[in-house]
């Protein structure tokens, strides 16, 4: 079982991912910038780590992350100001990327959204622009570090009940439930066979395992 650290660790999604993870013998990790967060996010299962990303320089992010396995980001500034979207979604996630390397944790693990890329289409004038944008530049500069990394790119989230069954391909028209993504995002970390690959989907008929495996063995 690997230990794994997960930046944002209060979202609705690192909640359950947190608790799926330590469900599945893995050593849990959970950093988040509000000290309030302390107690749920220890009934996850997780150790909790109170850690501002956005406050933090590499390095700092880098201590935190000594003595992992892998990592997943599950940050996000949540919307309200392009310049805060940036600051987390694009700088403080870029700096994650070069503290892992800098801590020798080889998986990395990132949450984006389906269609995300410099290609994204985002109007500049749309409010999801400068999300876009940010994601488009962490993914990038994820693709180009030395890590072995997969991004995930679930499609619109609900906070239905998780089904555990999901559909795996571009440009699908539908949504997915955070409690599958959570799901997703654990499942990902014991298969290595997904390095290297941007995974979009949402809720489908396929077991999630079975999946990720049929991804995974293509890709070989």
């Amino acid at each position: 079982m690997a230990r794994v650290a997960i930046i944002g660790g209060h979202g609705k999604v690192a909640l359950q991912l947190a608790k799926d993870l330590a469900a599945g013998g893995h050593e849990v990790t959970s950093l988040f910038r509000n000290p309030d967060h302390v107690t749920e996010v220890a009934a996850t299962g997780a150790t909790p780590v109170v850690a501002d990303v956005e406050a933090l320089d590499t390095a700092g992010i880098a201590e935190r992350l000594k003595g992992q396995d892998a990592v997943i980001w599950s940050a996000g500034a949540g919307g309200g100001s392009a310049e805060r979207t940036y600051a987390v979604d694009r700088d403080a996630a870029i700096r994650s990327i070069d503290a892992a390397a800098q801590a020798g944790v080889r998986r990395y693990v990132m949450v984006s959204y389906m269609g995300a890329g410099k290609d994204h289409g985002v109007p500049e004038d749309n409010s999801f622009f400068p999300y876009a944008e940010a994601k488009a530049a962490a993914d990038s500069h994820l693709r180009g570090s030395s890590l072995e990394w997969t991004i995930l790119g679930p499609s619109a989230l609900t906070d239905d009940p998780g089904t555990g069954r999901i559909s795996i391909g571009p440009g699908q028209d539908g949504s997915v439930s955070r409690a599958d993504v959570a799901a997703v995002a654990a499942a990902v970390v014991d298969r290595p066979a997904t390095a290297g690959q941007f995974i979009e989907f949402i809720n489908g008929d396929t077991p999630i395992a079975e999946a990720l495996d049929s991804v995974s063995s293509s890709q070989q």
